[in-house]
C-alpha cells in the first residue's frame, strides 16, 4: 500500500526559495494579509521576508515596531 502525501507544505519547503516566492505572490495579490501573519514570515525568513514586504509597500508602523523588537531579542534567522 503508497503512502498518500499529506495535504499542505512540508518544513524543509516552507523554508526553501519556493517559500519566499510564495510570500511574493501572495503579497502581490489582494489578499488582505495582516500584521500577525507578516511577522510569522518575518520569523521564518527575516531580512528576505522583510525586504519583500517593504519592496511591496506593506510595512506598517506596527508591523515595524513588532520586527525591531525581535531583532532586539535576537530572535530573527
Amino acid at each position: 500500500m503508497s503512502r498518500r502525501p499529506r495535504p499542505g507544505v512540508s518544513r524543509d519547503e516552507r523554508l526553501s526559495d519556493e517559500g519566499l516566492r510564495r510570500l511574493q505572490r501572495q503579497l502581490q495579490s489582494t489578499m488582505g494579509l495582516r500584521d500577525p501573519i507578516l511577522l510569522q514570515w518575518v520569523r521564518r525568513y527575516g531580512q528576505a521576508a522583510i525586504r519583500l514586504i517593504e519592496e511591496n509597500g506593506r510595512m506598517t508602523d506596527e508591523l515595524r515596531s513588532a520586527i525591531e523588537a525581535l531583532q532586539e531579542e535576537g530572535s530573527l534567522p
